[in-house]
């Protein structure tokens, strides 16, 4: 008997020692406030590493302008190198009035008067035609990326059937294929290089004079951008 009372005992005091409701509510409170400071400093991880990751695309977005930047001064640099290049190889031609360079909106044009080029009427190089296109060439044989186009422009005089030519247009185109092959015999990929001839059609100054007509009739050698590379073909061997 007493071994139960001992028991009974026990249990009173075992339900006595429980905790109690103001306990569990405080414990309850505590568990929230934990849980709050929980998700705040989640939170706040999630805020950190959001601006982290902008901070990451904002500087790639730097370095990309910063490659840019560079990229551009490297192109300013190279025309400019180009620019003085031809102006120092040409530098006789350009005194003496008979070539004149130009740069402008990235395009840089070499302009010669026809009769440094060719004779009279003809589309057949002359020793100082060559000489200039020798320039011409050694400034752009090594460029990748860029387009050569040459044009060929007569006055409004019609030429004579004895010169072997239809009329302008075929005259200016004939020079214009001749300096492109020239200067494709002197290392300017073929890839860059094209040809076209205007006839008396984009003149620069009125065909009224004698003077102005020999402003006309000129060839433009113009080095751009290119908008397109072609692809690589394997050729089958014969």
């Amino acid at each position: 008997m007493l071994k139960g009372i001992v028991s009974a005992l026990c249990l009173v005091l075992a339900a006595g020692c429980g905790p109690s409701k103001d306990e569990l509510a405080a414990v309850q409170r505590d568990a929230a406030n934990n849980k709050k400071l929980y998700d705040d400093e989640a939170g706040k991880s999630k805020a950190m590493e959001q601006k982290i990751a902008d901070l990451d695309k904002e500087n790639a977005g730097l370095k990309q302008q910063i490659e840019e930047s560079q990229k551009k001064v490297q192109e300013a640099e190279a025309k400019s190198a180009q620019y003085e290049q031809l102006s120092s190889s040409l530098q006789e031609q350009i005194t003496s009035g008979k070539v004149e360079i130009s740069e402008l909106k990235g395009k840089m044009t070499v302009k010669l008067k026809d009769k440094v080029v060719f004779s009279s009427a003809s589309a057949a190089l002359t020793d100082e035609g060559k000489k200039a296109l020798d320039a011409v060439a050694d400034a752009f044989k090594n460029l990748k990326g860029k387009n050569v186009l040459v044009a060929g422009h007569t006055d409004d005089v019609q030429v004579s059937p004895k010169s072997g030519f239809k009329d302008n247009w075929a005259l200016s185109s004939a020079r214009a294929q001749n300096v492109v092959r020239y200067l494709q015999s002197k290392g300017v990929p073929p890839s860059m290089l094209g040809a076209a001839g205007f006839g008396e059609f984009r003149p620069i100054a009125p065909n009224d004079t004698p003077e102005h007509r020999s402003q006309n009739r000129r060839i433009e050698i113009a080095l751009t951008a290119s908008d397109y590379t072609p692809p690589v073909v394997e050729v089958p061997k014969s």
